[in-house]
This record gives structure tokens, sequence and C-alpha cells, in this order.
């Protein structure tokens, strides 16, 4: 059994997310729009207007898109980074038996696609995408899932976000080992030194926002300049975050006890203000809520929202645009290849190696999942619009035309593997 103290909270977690797939795809379909109307110049325009500022010795002076692709996505890394720590000390994968299921899952749904793609690639200078058809994405295929109602076990969730996690942290690795430039190592280390500082004051049990941001903003930086992709930052930043509280459910309950008294005790003004006695328990108050509250979750609880509502939203409207035109030179064999290895790929693999996994014994899998739920979410995985794109776009930098036919090939692919995931699944519901 769910633990009832977990369900409110993870229940709300699938609601926004849920809600962000629904802004996800209305975001796709207007970039969609906006790019194939008569004012597809003011689109391309928008995306390609040059920001920031430069100095006789420094620069940082970008398109907006790559504002969007480097700097907002970062937050959105960031947010993943609070999520895979959670999930590792104190969630459905602090152990090795609950890791078991969701890992198995994401290793089948990171590996035979990217096999696949290299078996189905021809053209050496789009093998550099055999990346894309690697991640989940969480809020579209948690969209399709919540049309399907309560009669989804809510068991068969909590895997897709475990294993979305997993496929994430894979995602992130593939990025930064194989998706960015030239190093700058002198550059790196400062950063890695930087970040080093961070982790060690955590350790010691101090924490502040505002040393975090201004850490962040630099290390970003350095990432950037160094030829990193700065939405590794964004991860290895929300490690240094911590999870521990600085005082437990007792103390803070006793100190609220005082501070309710002290403000009963105070002196009243009989206007709409606060009395200085008031004013100072209330200061007293937000002292020992802040100290009351984990690190980790509180920022991660303030971010869900922007990130869902806003940046992924931003990110979908500032890369889901291509023109759909006869007279565009496309690469029908990577649409074609990105396709099949997100339907094809994800649905075989995962549900392959999980299948191999069980009858070996070295998985157990929850007995309100069947076999046809785990074929279901298998092809829901194959959603993987948000992840796979930005992969296509540091993938194929260089190359409209790539870039061009690998989001049609991932917005084909996904929309495939949502219909078959979700027939599956509906159909097993009616049982």
């Amino acid at each position: 059994m769910i633990p009832e103290k977990v369900l409110s909270p993870f229940q709300k977690f699938v609601k926004i997310e849920s809600f962000s797939g629904i802004l996800l795809l209305l975001a796709t379909i207007v970039a969609l729009a906006w790019a194939n109307s008569p004012f597809a110049e003011s689109y391309q325009s928008l995306w390609n207007y040059k920001i920031g500022f430069t100095t006789e010795n420094f620069e940082l002076y970008k398109p907006l898109i790559l504002w969007v692709n480097d700097g907002l996505m970062a937050i959105f890394f960031f947010l993943i980074g609070l999520e895979i720590k959670r999930e590792f000390l104190i969630g459905e994968l602090n152990s090795i038996k609950k890791v078991a299921f969701p890992l198995f899952g994401a290793l089948g749904g990171m590996i035979i696609p990217v096999g696949l793609f290299v078996l189905l690639n021809q053209n050496p200078e789009t093998f550099k995408g055999w990346g894309i058809p690697m991640a989940t994405d969480i809020a579209f295929s948690l969209a399709v899932l919540k049309l399907l109602g309560d009669k989804v076990p809510l068991s068969l969730k909590i895997f897709l976000i475990a294993f979305a996690i997993v496929d994430d942290l894979g995602a992130v690795l593939v990025i930064a080992l194989f998706y960015s430039g030239q190093i700058q190592f002198l550059l790196l280390i400062i950063a890695l030194i930087l970040l080093a500082i961070l982790y060690l004051i955590s350790f010691k049990g101090y924490y502040s926002k505002y040393l975090g941001i201004a850490f962040a903003i630099v290390i970003w930086t350095l990432f950037l300049k160094a030829g990193i992709h700065p939405t590794l930052a964004g991860v290895l930043l929300a490690f240094s975050v911590p999870i521990n509280q600085k005082i437990k459910t007792a103390e803070f309950i006793d100190n609220l006890t005082v501070i309710t008294d002290n403000i009963k005790k105070a002196t009243v003004i009989n206007k709409p203000i606060l009395s200085k006695e008031q004013i100072q328990e209330i200061d007293n108050l937000e002292d020992w809520t802040n100290k009351y509250q984990s690190p980790l979750q509180h920022l991660e609880h303030s971010l869900h929202d922007w990130v869902a509502y806003w940046i992924i939203p931003i990110f979908a409207l500032a890369n889901a645009g291509f023109v759909i035109d006869s007279s565009v030179t496309l690469e029908t064999s990577l649409i074609i290849n990105i396709a099949v290895c997100l339907v094809i790929g994800k649905s075989v693999g995962i549900s392959l190696i999980i299948m191999l996994a069980k009858k070996v014994k070295l998985i157990s899998i929850p007995e309100d999942i069947t076999n046809r739920h785990i074929i279901g979410v298998s092809f829901l995985a194959g959603i993987g619009f948000t992840m796979a794109i930005f992969i296509a776009s540091l993938a194929f930098a260089d190359s409209p035309t790539y870039i061009d036919s690998a989001k049609i090939g991932v917005l084909i692919g996904s929309i495939v593997s949502a219909v078959v995931g979700y027939l599956i699944l509906f159909f097993e519901k009616q049982k």
C-alpha cells in the first residue's frame, strides 16, 4: 500500500504536470500556426533577436532562442536536479528494490532507441542525432494518463515519474558528454571549484538562497564559456541544495505556541495594522518557518509552477515552430528514423527489458500493474517532445534543415506514441 501522507503531494504533482502537458500542446500549436502564417517572419525575427551586453573583454550577447534554451532551460534542469536528489534520498529511488523497476525500464528505453537509430541511420551527417529519441516528456505523458481517469493505477503513474526521472538523468549525462562544445578546461576547473565550495558550505549546514543565486550566475556563465552546455550547471547546482531541515517538528511547534501566545498578549492597535510587538513576533515566525522548511523541498515547490506553466510552454513556443512547406528541403530518412525510434524503440525497449528482468526475478512489479499496463506506458514513454527537441537543437545547431526534420520526426513519433499508448490503456481500463 502507498502511504496516505505521500498521496496528496504526489497527486498535486500529477495535476500540475498534466495541466503543463496541455499548455505544452497549446504552445506547440501556436508555434506551428505562427511559423506557417503570413506573420512567419515576425516569428523568426523574435527568436533571433539578440539581447545581452558586450565589453572589451567579455561578451554575453545571444539570440532570444538561446537565452531560452541555455538560460530558462537551465532552471528546468535545476528543477530536474532537485527532483533527482529528492527521489534518490527519500523518494521512489532511495533503495535498490525501489529503483530496480524504473531503472530497468529506463535502460531499455534509452539503449534500444539509440541502437535502433544507429542501425537505421544511413547518413553520416545525421548520426549525431542518436540521442534525440532517448528521453521521455513527463508533462505530456502524464497528461495522457490523466485523460484515463482514476482507473489507471496510481502505482503506474509513480512508475512513469520514477522512470522519467532516471531517463532524464541519462539524457543529462549524454548532453554533458556528447553535446557540449570544445571545452575550455581552465574555466571548467574554476566552475568546479566554485561548485565544490558550494557543496562544502551546504555540507556544513549553511544555506542562503542569495549566496546560491550569486554562485549560480557565475557558474552558469563559466559553463557556457567553457563549452559545456550550461543546463548541466543547473543539475549540478541543484545537488548543492540541502534537503534537511534546521529544526525538527517538535521544536517548531513549541516555538509556534510561544509566538501565538505572545501575539495574543501583545498590545493591540485598533487599526488595520499590527503593533510593534506583533510585528516582532511575525518576524520571529518567519525566521522559524525558514528553519523548519527543507530548502530543497521549498525550492522545488516554488519553482514547479513556474517551470510547468511558463518555462516549458515558452520553450515549446520558441522551438516547435518549423515551416511545413513542400518546397522546403527536409531529410525524410531522419524524420522516419526518429519517429520509428520513439514509437518502436521506446515501446519494445522498455517492455522487453522489464519482462526479461521480471522473468529472472531481478525486479518486483506492483500487483495492480499488468503486462498491458507496462506496454501502454512504454508507448507513452515515446512522447519525447521537450527533451528530444532540446537535444535536436544541440545535435544539429548548424543545420536548420536537419533541425526542422528532427522536430517533425519528434512530433510524429510523439503523436503516434501518445495515441497508441492511450488506446492500449483505455481498453485495459474497460476490462
